[in-house]
């Protein structure tokens, strides 16, 4: 046996794929390749694609480009991979492998047989591969923070969206499962633990028959860890006994993602999301009741095909109604393969470009009115970074999600990855700022 060659990981995409990264590492590092971060130097890098949309295949493709520029031996897995496998076997040359994201888990023999030669596709055509808590993972994230995915794929089949055709169907790991990698995460210290898949209020209904996100978050409550976040809840699964559970679970953040994408009943009706129009409105003002302290975050799709100044008004009125305190917005992509691609009456980009503009001016001054209503208050913060220059420490509160929203910049000593207690003293549009109590 020679020198084992040096791997890197090039990371696109979500935190679902994030993870996917995350247990080719471990599983890398467990057979004894040197995994190395920084490309240059290795033989080997691992390019995790993107396809949700346009804008995210370009970035992928990008990527790859400058890898194959500069003569690297190229793995391509995720999403990409999975959506375009034999054109990028023919278009890129210096791509060795292509993995599947049902088949990373087979990363170290792919790469066994690429070292002996070997030209390797590796996909399944429907994923139905799930990682459990023994699949070796070697986190990326901060030390305080890890995601955890709870399922994979998606039953829906919103008109805009590829990802049930590139991830598969949902399936739902166990409670038990999920259970035991928490606590191993604990044990590491983990402050943080996101809840992540498809569609998390979906959770548990292909293994039990029926939605169990409450049951989850109850043995998570007894889980040793500060902060549990759930991204991704649909509101129509958001039912009384979920938000029961997230009320009566003290480490369960009141902290509450939305994907709303519209407000507009025939916009939803054509994105396929009929259901939730009838609930909108009230299904929102329910949430508030039940949790008046909770976080809302959403995001929504702007120009998509057949969307009219009136439907767009409807949106706007929406999110001045509801107050949201974070929210995304996205130009319309047309993909290929999905509902929604060719629909006729399509909006042109530059109506799309300010549309999502005039959402944004919108939300800031709501953001920016919810941001000064801490001032003066004291508030956790998780630490995350610190500022070697300058001495000044970067978090998070409760309210504020990893790469989505915003961070509060601190004064005072603390240790990385721990939570402390900060006296906010500003705030503008998207932070806040304060000193250590």
């Amino acid at each position: 046996m020679g020198n084992k060659p040096t791997i890197a990981i090039s990371h696109l995409g979500c935190e679902k794929n994030r993870i996917d990264s995350e247990h080719m590492l471990g599983l890398l590092a467990k057979a004894g390749y040197p995994v190395d971060n920084d490309e240059e130097l290795a033989d080997y890098v691992i390019v995790n694609t993107c396809s949700f949309i346009q804008a995210a295949r370009e970035e992928s493709v990008r990527t790859l480009v400058e890898l194959a520029e500069a003569n690297k031996k190229i793995i391509i897995s995720g999403c990409m991979a999975q959506h375009f496998q034999d054109e990028l076997l023919t278009e890129l040359p210096e791509a060795v492998a292509i993995v599947g994201t049902g088949d990373y888990q087979k990363i170290v023999e792919i790469v066994e047989r690429v070292e002996t030669g070997e030209r390797v596709k590796e996909v399944s055509a429907d994923p139905t591969f799930i990682a459990d808590e023994n699949l070796p993972r070697y986190r990326t994230t901060t030390e305080g923070v890890a995601y955890l995915r709870v399922a994979e794929g998606c039953d829906y089949r919103c008109a805009f969206c590829i990802i049930p055709h590139l991830r598969g169907d949902q399936r739902s790991r166990s409670i038990e499962s999920i259970v035991a990698e928490a606590r191993q995460l604990a044990s590491q210290g983990v402050q943080e633990l996101i809840l992540i898949s498809q569609i998390t209020t979906n959770y548990g209904l292909d293994l039990y028959g029926e939605p169990k996100l409450a049951e989850l978050l109850r043995a998570l409550a007894e889980v040793d860890i500060p902060w549990i976040r759930v991204h991704y809840a649909y509101p129509t699964g958001l039912t009384p006994k979920v938000i029961e559970a997230i009320r009566e679970s003290p480490n369960v953040l009141p902290y509450l993602d939305l994907p709303l994408q519209h407000s507009h009943p025939d916009i939803l009706r054509g994105m396929n999301r009929p259901w939730q129009g009838r609930v909108n409105d009230g299904i929102i003002e329910r949430i508030k009741q039940a949790i008046p302290n909770a976080v809302l975050r959403t995001t929504f799709i702007v120009g998509f095909p057949g969307e009219t100044e009136e439907h767009f008004s409807h949106l706007l009125e929406f999110v001045k109604r509801h107050e949201f305190d974070h929210v995304g917005v996205f130009t319309f992509s047309a993909e290929e393969g999905t509902a929604a691609f060719g629909l006729p009456n399509p909006v042109p980009q530059a109506i799309m470009d300010e549309r999502r503009e005039r959402l944004m001016l919108t939300q800031q001054p709501i953001s920016e009115r919810k941001n000064q209503a801490y001032i003066g208050q004291t508030v956790d913060v998780l630490i995350e970074q610190e500022n070697p220059e300058t001495g000044e420490l970067i978090g998070r509160s409760a309210r504020f999600s990893p790469e989505v929203d915003g961070l509060v910049y601190v004064t005072g000593e603390a240790i990385l990855g721990a939570i402390v207690q900060v006296r906010i003293t500003a705030a503008d549009t998207y932070d806040l700022y304060g000193e250590i109590v």
